[in-house]
């Protein structure tokens, strides 16, 4: 005889979804004690006077024990602003708890969600400082930090993207408040919409994802550009082009500076992304002298952080991955090539100085003067995550499984030699320079990854 069917319990939760959240409360990739700066400051508000978010207010959103519950809605609090708070919330909708895996018989236990009934804190502005705010490829590693910033500050933002390499993920927490709007959309076509300013920077930004299509991206840089500039110029938005130190190619000179024109390989494997930057720099300004659109270009160096995706193929999201894994973190070449790390939480400052500046005349590079061979930041991260296991703020490695070793492989075709920005241009023009340590960013990066590959498992 069949054993009746056990009573639904709707406080019960599966054992896969208990552990799950156990481990999203757990200390493994919260950041433990303050962060300090430069010049050894605690870091507590990221952004220029009059620009300025809380810290912890950011973390919340992308370091998932921070952030808050969907039952209480609770945030971390802001001193010496002036927030909505909570007053944007949600009526109860088949996202809500009633509908919660824990709550449904039967329910596959492979499968859990959360949903969000309140929103996170945003300044309230005066209408007349309110600006309507179109972001590119908002959904990207950068544009979702980028969005985050802009909606904390109080802004109305727009974003478009077509996912080819970002995540709606990472824009989640934003989504049906009514300050935010998400478009699934693509810049090679025409946008009708009523904006204040444009961050332009739909484009793939690591080789991985720009080389998949190339004439895609070629594509996307001539015929992205070439549209929203022609919104910009009917709309009278201020645009702000999303360029590349890639522009430079292989430099003959360094560090390098705005002056530099570049020594890059117009038809090799990477020229499609080099190339297109450069061609999207010309219309940028072509359109700034034939029709008087008022323009921003920020020309951006190598950058790391949270929700960079996790095979990307970049130098820090591969080196933390392969090191959180027990795997071997390969170099490329004799790892002797160079570059210079800059935190995501110090470039978003940058566009936003720049932007909100009174600097048209030309580009303006954005990126950390803190140079490296790739051979040093494998060693530094791999002896990073090893403290931090060592200190139990992150998962140790399975039984058994022996700790990651560099290994050397084949160079990439057209790989820079050596990469470090001249900021002098930034810090005259936009008093703007990097104030995060590439070991406090590398903590936060490697605390975000551990969080997220836990998830995964």
């Amino acid at each position: 005889m069949a054993s009746p069917p056990l009573a639904h319990d709707p406080n019960r939760i599966p054992a896969p979804l208990q552990r799950a959240r156990e481990h999203s409360r757990a200390p493994s990739v919260r950041s433990v004690g303050s962060t300090v700066d430069r010049d050894g400051r605690v870091i507590e508000e990221v952004g220029s006077p009059g620009e300025s978010v809380p810290l912890e207010l950011l973390q919340s959103i992308y370091l998932s024990p921070n952030s808050p519950s969907p039952d209480t809605g609770s945030f971390p609090s802001s001193s010496g602003m002036t927030w909505t708070g909570t007053a944007h919330q949600r009526t109860e909708s088949f996202s809500s708890d009633r509908y919660s895996p824990h709550n449904v018989p039967d329910w596959p236990s492979a499968v859990s969600f959360t949903s969000r009934t309140t929103f996170p804190p945003v300044k309230k502005l005066p209408k007349a400082q309110k600006r309507r705010v179109l972001v590119t490829g908002g959904a990207g590693f950068v544009g979702s930090h980028l969005v985050d910033r802009l909606m904390f500050l109080g802004h109305d933002v727009v974003v478009l993207d077509n996912f080819f390499s970002g995540s709606k993920s990472t824009l989640s927490h934003w989504v049906g408040h009514p300050n935010f709007e998400l478009v699934r959309g693509d810049v090679v076509e025409p946008l009708l919409i009523e904006v204040d300013q444009i961050y332009h920077l739909a484009c793939p930004a690591s080789p991985k994802a720009y080389q998949i299509n190339a004439v895609k991206t070629l594509k996307t840089s001539f015929m992205g550009t070439l549209n929203m500039l022609g919104l910009a110029k009917r709309t009278k938005a201020r645009f702000l082009l999303s360029s590349t130190s890639e522009v430079y190619g292989s430099p003959t000179v360094h560090p390098q500076p705005e002056s530099y024109w570049g020594n890059v390989n117009p038809n090799g494997p990477r020229s499609c992304y080099d190339e297109g930057k450069r061609v999207a720099e010309a219309l940028t300004y072509g359109y700034a002298r034939q029709d008087g659109v008022d323009v921003r270009v920020a020309r951006i160096f190598n950058c790391f952080g949270p929700r960079m995706s996790a095979d990307d193929g970049r130098l820090v999201s591969n080196f933390v991955v392969a090191a959180l894994k027990g795997e071997p973190l390969q170099v490329y070449g004799d790892g002797e090539a160079t570059r210079s790390l800059m935190f995501v939480h110090d470039l978003i400052s940058g566009l936003i100085a720049l932007m909100e500046s009174d600097y048209s005349e030309g580009p303006v590079n954005i990126g950390s003067p803190d140079e490296g061979s790739v051979l040093s930041w494998a060693s530094t991260i791999l002896a990073l995550v090893k403290d931090l296991r060592a200190s139990g703020s992150i998962p140790p490695l399975p039984a058994g499984q022996k700790e990651s070793e560099i290994e050397f492989v084949p160079a990439v075709v057209d790989d820079p030699p050596r990469r470090k920005p001249d900021i002098t241009l930034a810090k005259e023009v936009l008093a703007w320079e990097p104030r995060w340590t590439v070991m406090a960013g590398l903590e936060e990066t490697i605390r975000y990854f551990a969080g997220q590959l836990a998830e995964g498992e």
